[in-house]
């Protein structure tokens, strides 16, 4: 349990930045209830872009992404998990590959594929288990896309919607476990992996970007 508590060169969690952070909410309670309040206001303090895509050890820092207002999902996750460190409470780092079934044309445009790989989240260990949350779709890009935003009661595994109405919304087709840390190497290899053409050529745009080790 001692390695999910511990700061890390990514989850830098005594660095001022999250100081400024956290004065945003109002923690109190029990430590499911400061979870809760942790997931909702981190999922809501960035607007989910997964247009601007930076793998490189140096932007995957906590107090870095802090001073972002847009994330993606393994961003968000990361601030989640060192917050929930900052108080105590025990947390991991998810990451899957999904199929997201709704309002991603542009973004398999750029990808060249369904499947989004190293899908971030987060387990918090809360009165004596561990619990799944998933604090990428804020409630702007949940109006975007006309859907509800993900709900989280401490208690409960919460990833994404398996449905939006009749209409199928997010698949999970590989688990590749929790880390006490981020895996960098890891991450850019799957992403190379599965996205050759990202590493081959540059890209910079307002629209998209993408950087990797």
């Amino acid at each position: 349990m001692e390695n999910f508590l511990k700061e890390t060169k990514y989850l830098n969690y005594s660095n001022p930045q999250f100081d400024a952070f956290l004065q945003g909410v109002h923690l109190h309670g029990t430590n499911k209830e400061k979870a809760i309040q942790l997931y909702y206001f981190v999922r809501d303090s960035f607007l989910y872009d997964p247009f601007h895509l930076d793998l490189r050890p140096e932007a995957l820092i906590g107090s870095s992404i802090l001073q972002k207002k847009r994330s993606w999902c393994v961003e968000k996750s990361i601030v989640l998990a060192a917050c929930a460190r900052r108080i105590e409470i025990p947390s991991k780092l998810g990451y899957s590959i999904v199929v997201n079934h709704i309002g991603t044309e542009r973004l398999e445009f750029y990808l060249k594929k369904r499947e989004i790989v190293f899908h971030g989240y987060v387990e918090l260990f809360i009165e004596g288990k561990w619990v799944k949350c998933t604090p990428a779709f804020d409630q702007r890009v949940c109006r975007i896309n006309k859907v509800e935003p993900l709900n989280w009661d401490g208690e409960t595994d919460s990833m994404f919607q398996a449905f939006s109405g009749d209409q199928q919304f997010m698949e999970y087709v590989h688990q590749y476990g929790d880390f006490a840390d981020v895996p960098i190497a890891l991450m850019n290899a799957e992403m190379k992996a599965h996205y050759p053409h990202l590493f081959e050529q540059e890209f910079n745009s307002k629209e998209f970007s993408f950087f990797h080790m």
